[in-house]
């Protein structure tokens, strides 16, 4: 049982109190983080959201009722406690806290509320598994660490509604409930009581809806949204997350690009003082893919690919003259001083580069007397040899890796590859904060299995002016006017300016294989709506949780959302999804069918 709190008021919070408020009575409320008892006096933890503060109980100030109380204090009891801010003794200063200094010795104590052991510790930086700990969610909620977070959270999307709105942006929200539309990751559906057998979707994103707003003469648009997206998670995807979207119109891809780069310069610099210097570095796609073999570059360290195909044009050696004769190439990367790697870890290498679609790894060493070790250089001329050590700047010591295939298998082995390297290397900085735009992307890429088009990202994206000719000729050519803003190799946003002229946009959806009926039916309300005047427009989306997730240092999404959902898009909290009554279904006039999907 816990006892009223009529009659207090909490004066402040934990760490709001320092040395200015010695000889101050106060009172102080939160949940017991320790309890030390050292027989006549009893020392307390005391926690809130603000910190931490020691409490000291003792027998002789505040009578033996009291300390009887007191001594009935574990940990997690919520207490409110009065007395008076005294100054610790300077042995007993504890510099870890940001109260360390002080000390409140207490003169009346009340117990809010009792509690249970709890199943794990509520500490910093917990090794408790990550199911649990989202089991009882409320209680991993409580620690320090996340409760930071949860308030960095806060402070971004405060300063991000008031750089928007000083900039003449709107939030506007749009609809939750939609129709289902094409494109992108599945759709979460939600069936319709009042038109039974029709379903709503979940919004994957507003994109429709805020293009239609700009072609309501809303100019500048945005909203602090949650979207939906039914697809396998990992580390930096759920379910159910969160953007922050916008849309302008009558601009062009700079001044998207500027007024980001803006946004992004003031939300590090005041939330975590860290200086952006702009303007931020572009890479078009093209060249993001050849020197890092990744759209979503990490550019804090090195280790870029060197493309060795016209060096090794007129190789014999079996697994380079094949790649290049089918059209690929072969491409490596220099890893710098890593030539004392044990043969272990370079066979390690080896197997991690096929789970990327590697047939193998050739590599060469380069000894600190200059010679070689390698399973290939018996098989390249001498003068091969050097080429590539001269092409990829080699040194006594260095170890070059090596892959030879088509193309896109060759950036997706040796940028998998770079990132493994320095990671073993342990050379990313969680602290240091390297942007990249990524402009110019495909605006179309060849899906076999469909035999078709599909769209890099969107249907409404705008091709390049110079590369329109192209659309009926060599669309896998055609470049789009989109572009990815990447934070240490994570992709934390992504946009485009859109299709606003009729013939454009019918010609994109040819070449996605629509006829004009089926484009009618997918997009009709969008494809009507442009009939009556569209301005130029064009827009960006971050994910929030993904640029938290950096700002913060943590590994997952999961440590900057209140309430995420674990690998299968379940809550072990709320046990969310879960059945629902019969009386239910049938008001949707739904019945369940398991069938078996292989």
């Amino acid at each position: 049982m816990g006892e009223s709190m009529q009659g207090l008021k909490r004066s402040h919070r934990c760490t709001e109190l320092s040395m200015e408020n010695i000889d101050q009575k106060v009172l102080v409320m939160g949940w017991v983080q320790k309890r030390r008892d050292l027989g006549g006096v009893i020392f307390l933890d005391l926690r809130d959201r603000s910190g931490v503060l020691q409490v000291v109980i003792d027998t002789s100030t505040i009578g033996a009722d009291l300390f009887k109380k007191a001594e009935k204090i574990r940990s997690e009891f919520v207490v409110a406690i009065e007395g008076v801010v005294e100054k610790r003794s300077d042995e007993t200063i504890n510099k870890n806290i940001a109260t360390g200094e002080i000390e409140i010795r207490a003169n009346d104590l009340r117990l809010l509320s009792e509690a249970e052991t709890p199943p794990f510790q509520i500490e910093e930086n917990s090794n408790v598994k990550e199911e649990l700990r989202l089991k009882y969610r409320y209680l991993d909620l409580r620690r320090p660490d996340l409760q930071r977070n949860l308030i960095m959270r806060n402070a971004v999307s405060i300063l991000t509604r008031e750089f928007l709105n000083q900039e003449g942006f709107l939030e506007i929200e749009t609809p939750m409930l939609t129709k289902s539309t094409p494109e992108g990751a599945r759709d979460y559906l939600v069936p319709s009581r009042v038109h039974p057998g029709n379903f709503y979707a979940l919004p994957q994103s507003p994109q429709i809806f805020k293009q239609l707003l700009m072609l309501s003469g809303y100019d500048r648009y945005y909203q602090i949204v949650k979207c939906f997206r039914d697809e396998d998670l990992r580390a930096d995807r759920q379910p159910e997350f969160t953007q922050i979207d916008m849309e302008l119109s009558f601009v062009d891809v700079d001044d998207v690009i500027e007024i980001n780069e803006k946004l992004l310069q003031k939300m590090f610099k005041e939330v975590l003082n860290v200086d952006i210097t702009l303007p931020i570095e572009r890479l078009t796609y093209e060249d993001a893919m050849n020197r890092f073999g990744s759209d979503k570059p990490d550019t804090r360290f090195g280790f870029e690919l060197v493309d060795l195909t016209e060096v090794l044009k007129d190789c014999e050696f079996k697994v380079f003259k094949s790649a290049i004769e089918s059209g690929g190439s072969v491409r490596a990367i220099n890893a710098k001083g890593c030539g004392d790697f044990p043969r272990r870890t370079i066979d390690a290498l080896g197997e991690y580069a096929m789970t990327f679609g590697a047939k193998g790894m050739a590599w060469i060493v380069i000894n600190e007397d200059g010679s070689y070790k390698s399973v290939i250089t018996k098989f390249l001329k001498d003068e091969e040899i050097q080429n590539i050590v001269k092409s990829v700047d080699g040194q006594p010591g260095d170890l070059i890796l090596f892959a030879a295939d088509k193309n896109d298998i060759v950036y997706d082995v040796l940028g998998n590859l770079r990132l493994e390297i320095a990671r073993r290397l342990e050379i990313l900085n969680k602290d240091e904060f390297k942007f990249v735009w990524v402009t110019e992307f495909p605006l179309l890429e060849w899906a076999p299995e469909q035999k078709r088009y599909v769209a890099k990202h969107h249907p409404f994206t705008m091709p390049m002016e110079e590369d329109l000719h192209l659309l009926e000729t060599d669309p896998g050519k055609v470049r789009a006017k989109a572009y990815d803003i990447v934070l240490n190799g994570t992709e934390i946003g992504g946009g485009s300016i859109r299709i606003y002229q009729k013939d454009v946009q019918e010609k994109m959806f040819e070449c996605l294989g629509f006829t004009k009926e089926e484009a009618y039916e997918r997009f009709g309300f969008l494809l009507n709506a442009f009939k009556y005047g569209v301005p130029p427009h064009g827009g960006l989306a971050y994910g929030l949780d993904r640029i938290l997730m950096l700002m913060t240092g943590s590994d997952s999404i999961r440590d900057v959302i209140a309430f995420p959902k674990i690998k299968d898009a379940s809550c072990p909290m709320t046990e969310a999804p879960g059945t629902v009554e019969g009386k239910q279904l049938e008001e949707l006039s739904l019945k369940i069918d398991m069938i078996e999907i292989d």
